[in-house]
């Protein structure tokens, strides 16, 4: 069975199961049919497949007389903000995020460093359509080269940030576990908060690609670090999934920070700092409203996703911007989730806090995510939501993207797959025993249309 999904954030399989190297030529000529000419920047996180998937992207490019430029195993934020500063015609980042050892995935991106614009998606697979054109000749190949200096590029951005005071940092002296689950961040992240004059326990920061644990940054599969944290007894753990696009924090007490407090803390700071909008999913915190509020400034929602966030933060010129699932975007450096930034806001804003983490939490809005799943086996999930749209009537619709409601006391968000007949629901309140109580009634619910 095969598991190629093609989305506007590009194509991503199993290796061995849907994502070949044919696969690969395939989808390759048409994004550089869709370049057209000049140079495209690729960079990949460590796991094993990588290097198989680059020598078939690179390959494929220089055939079509697209140049290469080549810089090696690093973040996905890294190739973003490199499309940009080398002036590039497009990217692709060569990672599956957070899916296990046996995925890949090629993330396209656009001359801006940025996902693919609906607009540009359309145009690629027009061309997946209509036709591929003809390779080039021999004497028309695009020229390969490999570039050092990415990582140092991305790196010394993030420390010239204007609000950061490095010095002040470093009399912190900060402890810090750093957990790369043995993925791109394995090299930067260490390097990055030693230069804030931290001392780095590294855990998982090994370059064998090989997964230790789930890659995904979520509670359950962090019990490993938030043991190091006491162990060390350590001031935080800073936590990355395998291409450096989301930020998870761990306290000093060795508990979860909560990677929808990542965003908020962050937007919280630059807020301080700089006054304007701030733009985050749907499925969002709902803490982030309270923060921006408090600030002065003003808070809009997109769809969720990268490119939906990143679009709506262009029309309304936020001044920074993210997702509940850890990711900070700060447009003053490049338009994408980057946990280097994050690092960055985060070091500030304690070491202006003055206090320890779990003391900045306490300080921030409390509120409680609960998230499930619904199987709907043989029903359709665009009539449920209408009727969920119908029947809860009293709170505050929105349907940009599937269906919020928010109420006084708590907000519900429902959204189908476009791959699975499932429907996810988010609720969020000022409990947890709350939220999962309201979830369950949603869940009963839902279960009620779908038989009728």
């Amino acid at each position: 069975m095969s598991t190629l999904m093609f989305s506007i954030s590009g194509v991503r399989g199993i290796i061995g199961g849907g994502l070949e190297p044919e696969t690969i030529v395939k989808y390759t000529s048409a994004y550089a049919d869709l370049i057209g000419s000049g140079k495209v920047v690729i960079g990949r996180d460590s796991r094993i497949s990588g290097e198989m998937v680059k020598s078939v992207i690179v390959g494929t490019l220089l055939a079509k007389g697209i140049d290469v430029v080549d810089i090696g195993i690093c973040p996905t934020p890294t190739v973003q903000f490199n499309v940009k500063i080398l002036d590039a015609r497009g990217g692709i980042a060569i990672s599956a995020s957070h899916n296990p050892n046996e995925w890949n995935a090629l993330k396209l991106l656009n001359s801006t460093g940025q996902f693919l614009s609906p607009d540009e998606f359309a145009v690629l697979k027009n061309i997946l359509e209509s036709g591929l054109k003809p390779y080039a000749p021999w004497d028309k190949l695009g020229k390969y080269t490999a570039y050092e200096e990415g990582l140092r590029n991305h790196k010394d951005k993030v420390l010239a940030l204007p609000f950061l005071n490095i010095e002040k940092i470093k009399s912190k002296k900060f402890k810090v576990v750093a957990d790369c689950v043995n993925g791109a961040g394995f090299k930067i992240i260490p390097e990055l908060l030693r230069d804030f004059g931290c001392d780095v326990i590294e855990l998982n920061c090994e370059s064998t690609g090989i997964f230790p644990r789930l890659p995904e940054p979520l509670p359950e599969n962090l019990t490993e670090t938030m043991e190091s944290v006491r162990k060390h007894k350590a001031d935080f753990a800073v936590v990355v999934d395998p291409d450096v696009d989301r930020l998870v924090l761990i306290t000093d007490k060795g508990e979860p920070f909560s990677e929808e407090n990542t965003i908020t803390q962050a937007v919280r700071f630059l807020l301080s700092k700089e006054k304007g909008n701030a733009v985050v999913n749907l499925s969002t915190t709902r803490g982030v409203d309270d923060v921006t509020k408090s600030a002065g400034g003003k808070l809009f929602r997109s769809q969720v996703g990268e490119a939906n966030v990143v679009k709506k933060m262009k029309e309304v010129n936020a001044v920074i911007g993210g997702e509940g699932s850890g990711g900070v975007i700060l447009p003053a450096l490049h338009y994408g989730r980057d946990a280097l930034v994050g690092i960055a806001i985060l070091l500030q804003h304690l070491t202006e806090f003055n206090g320890s983490l779990s003391r900045l939490k306490d300080a921030l809005p409390a509120y409680y995510i609960a998230k499930r799943k619904i199987e709907l086996k043989n029903s359709s999930p665009d009539p449920i939501l209408e009727k969920l749209k119908t029947f809860y009537t009293e709170g505050e619709i929105n349907t940009e993207d599937g269906l919020r409601i928010d109420f006084a006391d708590h907000w519900v968000h429902f959204r189908k797959s476009n791959t699975e007949p499932i429907i996810r629901i988010i609720t969020e309140s000022s409990e947890q025993q709350l939220s999962e109580t309201l979830i369950d009634g949603y869940m009963s619910k839902i279960n009620e249309f779908a038989k009728n």
